[in-house]
């Protein structure tokens, strides 16, 4: 990959929306036009798996050939089970939540998982944006919104939700499809949404937390994304949102934990955590804390972000190389998935 261009290397550091209905032309544009690496397929469908395939295919005819190399997308959907299944109709099972699926054996969890792995292998899906690894204490429960109020817990403790967990990990990757752990370092504390809501703070996590016992049990399952939340951890990092801050991803993330692949963000497109921040400033707060790919759900978002890094590569010889670094994290992890093909 030593001839791809800035444009080319800064794209792949993004994952953008596209419509489970159909790429729109705006879709189209952002993908084409900034070289974006990855997308996310947004909006409930009930059309069944020939349909989104269709569409996968369609996003995998634009994926560029760099150096001889066919660069394929990660396209990526949050199937998770229960009231956050983004696909579904002909083709797809309906998934309990996790919650239930927490219940299950894990040998049981592991097969079912294997076999929705499959579902969404067969829809030309290669990376599920699940599971939660979030603990949401009884003692929280549904007051809890952005995973209790959904039931999106696999339990209320930390041995309960790794092992789940950890089986739904493994029956996807024998399925052939990545898994990501989330939302680093746990949104199971919390009481509003970060899609919703400004200023969410968790004042009780702390780095030697066994809630974080579930994230290096995912890492240690083989899950190669790690996707970081936008609330802030007081006790952590009290002047800085998880996605921005360096003391949470490389410190906590990268150092107490081990994590070796790539750190996606949470929605940095319209998530309300994020809107009093600039959308350029956005990615460049979080490459320089140490994530390496920006999820934005917004697609009139990659130019502004992707200008910011563009204009600021030339003379910021340390976000020069993180973008390589990134860039590299992010290759290795398709060429794991069998997306870098020659000629």
């Amino acid at each position: 990959m030593s001839r791809m261009s800035a444009a080319q290397r800064v794209g792949q550091l993004f994952m953008s929306a596209v419509s489970t209905s159909g790429v729109t032309s705006a879709e189209s544009a952002a993908l084409s036009g900034h070289d974006v690496g990855s997308v996310i397929l947004m909006g409930r469908s009930n059309a069944g798996v020939r349909s989104i395939r269709n569409i996968t295919d369609q996003l995998q005819s634009m994926a560029p050939t760099i150096d001889g190399t066919k660069v394929r997308l990660f396209t990526a959907a949050d199937q998770e089970g229960g009231k956050v299944q983004i696909l579904n109709g002909p083709g797809f099972s309906t998934m309990p939540s996790a919650v239930v699926q927490g219940q299950w054996p894990p040998s049981r969890l592991q097969a079912q998982a294997a076999e929705w792995g499959r579902q969404l292998h067969a829809a030309g899906v290669n990376l599920d944006l699940a599971p939660i690894v979030d603990v949401v204490p009884a003692s929280i429960g549904t007051q809890n919104q952005p995973i209790g109020a959904l039931r999106r817990e696999y339990g209320d403790n930390p041995t309960t939700v790794a092992r789940a967990s950890g089986a739904f990990i493994h029956g996807l990757t024998r399925a052939g499809v990545d898994a990501t752990i989330k939302h680093f370092p746990g949104l199971g504390l919390v009481r509003g949404n970060t899609d919703f809501t400004a200023n969410v703070t968790d004042s009780v996590t702390t780095r030697n937390s066994p809630n974080l016992e579930t994230f290096r049990n995912g890492i240690r399952a083989g899950a190669r994304f790690t996707m970081v939340s936008s609330a802030t951890y007081s006790r952590i990092d009290p002047h800085n949102l998880a996605a921005f801050s360096s003391v949470l991803l490389r410190d906590v993330l990268r150092g107490d934990l081990g994590f070796n692949g790539v750190i996606i963000s949470d929605d940095l497109g319209h998530a309300v955590a994020v809107r009093a921040v600039p959308a350029g400033d956005r990615a460049l707060r979080f490459l320089a804390a140490g994530g390496n790919m920006i999820l934005t759900v917004d697609p009139a978002t990659v130019a502004p972000m992707t200008g910011a890094i563009l204009s600021r590569l030339g003379s910021d010889a340390a976000l020069r190389a993180h973008v390589d670094d990134s860039v590299r994290r992010i290759l290795t992890a398709k060429m794991a998935s069998g997306l870098l093909r020659c000629g």
